[in-house]
This record gives structure tokens, sequence and C-alpha cells, in this order.
């Protein structure tokens, strides 16, 4: 296994910069090919092929479930109203990530229409005069939404942040 990680590293980490275009996302798939191969190391059947095109095998699947752990939390970031930009994700913080989907699925639990003038108010900026316009409800009526659903997503939020 030594010597087939010395000769096909370089190779994987290439094929998996290339995918991901991260180093350290390219270096963990690496490590993770030749982890698998390790543990998988009995599956392996000379006969029915040789050993780069198994390790290429593992990589190509490797690299294709960072790929798609990757797209899954590029999904979450946009519903959640995070900036989406491929640069940017990359960079955010991962617990501004979770902060934001932990918010979106408390959003979701509120119910209309709390959770139509949350939305408004605080993902499309609006004055509570123009969420008023937009619903065509009482400006009271947003301003008392406002502030029961805020009260209700900190306690909502107090218990969860006392949790993790």
């Amino acid at each position: 296994m030594a010597a087939a990680y010395r000769c096909f590293s370089p190779l994987v980490y290439t094929l998996a910069l290339r995918a991901m275009q991260d180093r350290a996302a390219a270096a963990d798939i690496t490590q993770d090919v030749f982890v698998r191969a390790w543990r998988f190391r009995d599956s392996f059947d000379p006969n029915s092929g040789a050993v780069p095109a198994w390790i290429l095998g593992i990589s190509k699947n490797v690299i294709l479930d960072g790929l798609s752990a990757r797209n899954t939390q590029h999904r979450l970031v946009v519903q959640t109203g995070a900036n989406a930009e491929a640069g940017d994700t990359r960079h955010q913080d991962v617990d501004t990530i979770t902060d934001r989907v932990v918010l979106g699925t408390e959003l979701e639990l509120l119910g209309e229409p709390q959770k139509s003038i949350l939305r408004l108010a605080f993902y499309e900026d609006m004055t509570h005069q123009q969420i008023a316009a937009r619903l065509d409800i009482p400006l009271g009526t947003v301003k008392s939404h406002i502030r029961r659903s805020l009260i209700h997503l900190r306690d909502r939020l107090g218990t969860w942040n006392a949790a993790s």
C-alpha cells in the first residue's frame, strides 16, 4: 500500500484538485482514497484489473462523494438566504452557515403570515410599511407579528444554542 501511495497519490491529488478546485479538499480526498483502499484491500482482485485502475475507481467514487457533499452544502446555503457565490461560500464560517440553516428551519415552523413577514423584513430588507403594503395587511398587524415572532425565535434559538 505504501508503494501504491507513493506512485499514485500525485495522480489522485491532481484529479481531486481539478474536480474540487480546492487544495484542502483535494488533500482530504487523496487521504480518503488510500484509507478506503487499505480498508477494502481484501476486495482487490488482480485477475479483474490492475492496481492503478482499482485506485482510480476508488478515486472517482470519493471525488463524486466530495462534489455531492459540496453541492448539498451549497443548496443549504442558498435555501437559507446566504450569499451563494462559489468563492464566498468556501470562506464562510461553519457556525454562520449552521445558524442560517437553523434559522431557516425555525422560520418554516412559524407558519403564515409570520414566515412571510420575517422573510420580507430580514432577507429582502423591507420596512414595516413596505411589508404592510405588499401583503395588504395593517401596519400594526405587521409590527405585532414581527414582535411576537422575534420573541418566539429568541426563545426557540436560545433553547437550541443551550443544547448545542
